[in-house]
């Protein structure tokens, strides 16, 4: 079995950008929704987990292949130069 490193190193750059930044996104966004959730009214507390975790994972997703595809375009550009 392979790691996760292992598996996210063989895809392209701005798809491991993307799966890293919905996962740290997702993930903050539904504690935010737990710990929210849990203040406003306990018993549908698992329904905020995925009213803020999902939009945050999307938005970390979005944002992080867009980082990736300009990292990938300046590593791109730089060969070109050097």
């Amino acid at each position: 079995m392979q790691s996760v490193w292992a598996v996210l190193s063989d895809v392209p750059v701005p798809t491991r950008f993307a799966v890293i930044g919905a996962l740290v996104l997702g993930t903050a966004g539904g504690i935010a929704g737990l710990i929210l959730g849990l203040l406003a009214y306990p018993p549908t507390a698992w329904f905020a987990v995925a009213e803020l975790g999902v939009p945050a994972a999307l938005l970390g997703g979005l944002a992080g292949f867009v980082v990736g595809f300009l990292v990938q375009a300046v590593r791109r550009t730089y060969d070109l130069i050097a």
